[in-house]
C-alpha cells in the first residue's frame, strides 16, 4: 500500500506569514531556518513538512530531504556512528550516517524543538554554527559537511527555548490563537477533501506546486 502524500503547501488556508518566511529560507539558507511557534492545531507542522515537496532540485536532478530529528534520538543517531554490521562482517571501520548527514543541502525538522534534550541541542548548536559535523567515537574519526536549512515548531505553552538555540534561528513567526471563523471553515473544507481522496487532491494542485518550485529556483538565481 502506498503512502499517503503530504498535505500540499499551496493548499494550505492562511497563514501568509509563515508560509513567507519558509520561502524565504528556501531561497537563502543563510537567514539561518525558522522558529514556528503557536499553539497546537495552526498548520505548523503540516506546512512544515509541505515544504519539502516544493524544494527545487539540484544541479544532478535531486530533490532536497526534509529530515526529522525525532526529541528521543540518541546522539548516535543524530551525528552518526561506527558501522557495527560492517565491522563484524569484514573488520573494516565505517562510518554510518545520522541525521545531519542525510539533511546536509535540506531541511532539518524538528517538531517541539523546545522540548529537545540539552545535549541534541548543544550537538545541533556545533554543528549549525560550522556547518561540519565531526565525530570521535568508538575509534572512529570522521567529518563530513553539515549545512541546511533549521526548522523548529513549539508551542510556547508547553516550554521556552534555550536562548543558545532561539540564536540560531533567522526568522521566528508567532502565531495567532484561532483563525476566524471563516477561516476555519476554509481549512475543515480543504481537509476533508484531502482526506476523501488524497492522491486525487495532490494532484489538483500539482500545477501551481510546479510553479512555486519554478518561483524558488529564479528567486535562488
Amino acid at each position: 500500500m502506498s503512502a499517503v502524500p503530504e498535505f500540499p503547501f499551496v493548499a494550505v488556508v492562511g497563514q501568509p506569514a509563515l508560509k513567507t518566511a519558509l520561502l524565504l529560507s528556501v531561497v537563502d539558507p543563510r537567514l539561518g531556518g525558522v522558529l514556528i511557534s503557536g499553539p497546537k492545531g495552526s498548520a505548523k507542522s503540516t506546512l512544515a513538512r509541505a515544504l519539502a515537496e516544493i524544494l527545487p532540485r539540484d544541479a544532478e536532478g535531486r530533490r532536497p530531504s526534509l529530515v526529522t530529528l525525532p526529541l528521543g534520538a540518541s546522539e548516535e543517531r543524530l551525528t552518526g556512528s561506527l558501522d557495527l554490521q560492517r565491522v563484524l562482517a569484514d573488520g573494516e571501520a565505517r562510518f554510518q550516517e545520522g541525521l545531519l548527514a542525510r539533511a546536509h543541502g535540506g531541511l532539518l525538522y524538528v517538531d517541539e524543538v523546545n522540548l529537545l534534550p540539552d545535549a541534541l541541542v548543544d550537538l545541533l548548536l556545533d554543528v549549525a554554527a560550522s556547518g561540519v559535523n565531526r565525530v570521535e567515537r568508538d575509534g572512529l574519526s570522521h567529518a563530513h559537511a553539515a549545512r541546511f536549512s533549521l526548522i523548529g515548531t513549539m508551542n510556547p505553552d508547553e516550554g521556552e527555548l534555550r536562548p543558545q538555540l532561539l540564536d540560531r534561528f533567522g526568522l521566528c513567526v508567532e502565531q495567532a490563537a484561532s483563525p476566524g471563523v471563516a477561516e476555519r471553515v476554509a481549512i475543515l473544507r480543504q481537509r476533508e477533501a484531502f482526506d476523501r481522496d488524497p492522491r486525487a487532491f495532490v494532484d489538483a494542485h500539482e500545477a501551481e506546486q510546479a510553479a512555486l518550485t519554478r518561483r524558488l529556483a529564479e528567486a535562488r538565481e
